[in-house]
């Protein structure tokens, strides 16, 4: 019967959306743990007073729970605190001064403490091994006199947290795709069976909410798999000479079937200049752009319009995605390229959602070297920006 294959399948696709709440539900838990890890602001702090020239007390240091080494110009240490004794096993007691690469054992300490000689300022990560691996990260800092500043914060468990998150989210990702196809394949295959049946008017409604939700099953575990890989570098940026208009109709004619079931107009407003090329990856830029545009049209009322425009900002090129939807209260706009998080269900037109389209945005926009924000009106509307480096012209 008809009506006991809707049931398999509605009752199928809701185990499916358990499995997929318990990966919201672990992730958030893996979140929590990982703010507990995150490094403290003393390190923060610390080097805005050495990038200020302001004068360290030894005493205050010596209290941080960061690790702070004083390097002379020959990039020698000089003194450290208790902090960084203990994360670098080295003994408090010791005189006499020793090199950068006698402390770390690593090369790329050196160049990181040259660059910061000449720039003002470096960081990066390394791995300590004694009886343990362990992460540290490393901000260094010019200061008065020619002398460097190492600020040490470990962030092994950090690391480790968002190493079990993002290994978490791929494999049950992975698990969850084959099923979903075949449920996506089996819903369609019912409703093309019931559109030549004579049944009742709500099975053709029951079975058209299940392909919906379907199709957001699938949106979320794609979306979670890819953050989870650009989060953890597995997805690679394939950088080129990229036309920008041709990235931005090919975005809106994707959506343009969308758009016009919710009854919006999709419109460009792409000038001439805008035939130069940027540099990045065409793909992820098409991303990006779609995810944007894909969040306005959800937003925005019927009869409304949302408009993609571009415009040379600060020697770069930027892409307004505007639209005349909700908008977004001024509490929650920093908040929202944060992952999960959704301004008010209730404000979603029953369309749904993940929370991780703008993320991803933020990751790929950043990834190039640009930068994404947004700037909204509750009840009038919000304008997402964000810009790209312009491609070196040959010759």
């Amino acid at each position: 019967m008809p009506a006991e294959l809707v049931l398999i399948v509605a009752l199928v696709a809701f185990l499916l959306g358990v499995l997929v709440a318990v990966t919201y539900a672990r992730s958030h838990a893996v979140d929590a743990a990982e703010a507990s890890a995150e490094p403290g602001l003393a390190g923060e702090l610390l080097e805005s007073h050495v990038a200020e020239g302001d004068r360290l007390d030894a005493g205050v240091v010596d209290l941080l729970d960061v690790g702070v080494l004083r390097i002379n110009p020959d990039l020698n240490v000089v003194s450290f605190n208790p902090a960084a004794a203990r994360m670098l096993r080295l003994d408090p007691r010791a005189t006499g001064r020793r090199s950068l690469m006698e402390t770390f054992v690593d090369h790329r300490v050196e160049d990181a403490a040259r660059a910061a000689a000449s720039q003002g300022s470096a960081a990066l990560e390394v791995t300590v091994s004694d009886h343990e691996e362990r992460r540290i990260a490393i901000r260094i800092r010019r200061a008065a006199g020619g002398q460097l500043w190492l600020m040490l914060e470990d962030v092994t468990e950090l690391r480790r947290l968002q190493r079990i998150r993002s290994e978490f989210i791929d494999n049950l990702s992975h698990e969850l795709r084959t099923p979903l196809t075949t449920i996506r394949l089996l819903s369609e295959t019912l409703r093309q069976d019931l559109e030549r049946a004579d049944v009742p008017p709500r099975i053709h409604e029951r079975t058209g909410k299940i392909e919906v939700e379907i199709g957001h099953l699938v949106q979320m575990v794609n979306e979670l798999l890819d953050l989870s890989r650009i989060e953890g570098g597995a997805t690679e940026l394939h950088f080129d000479n990229v036309n920008l208009a041709d990235v931005i109709h090919g975005a809106v004619e994707r959506l343009r079937t969308f758009a016009d079931r919710q009854g919006v107009q999709l419109t460009t407003e792409v000038p001439a200049e805008a035939t130069q090329r940027v540099w990045g990856d065409e793909e992820r830029l098409g991303q990006l752009l779609i995810n944007l545009l894909h969040n306005a049209v959800k937003f925005s009322g019927e009869g409304s319009t949302v408009t993609v425009a571009v415009r040379e900002l600060d020697g770069q090129m930027a892409v307004e995605v505007r639209d005349q939807g909700v908008g977004i209260p001024r509490a929650d706009i920093d908040r929202v390229f944060e992952r999960f998080y959704k301004v008010d269900k209730s404000r979603q037109r029953g369309q749904g959602g993940t929370g991780l389209g703008l993320a991803i945005a933020r990751h790929i926009a950043e990834g190039h070297g640009g930068r994404i924000w947004v700037e909204s009106v509750e009840g009038r509307g919000s304008v997402f920006t964000f810009t790209m480096p312009l491609a070196e012209t040959p010759g």
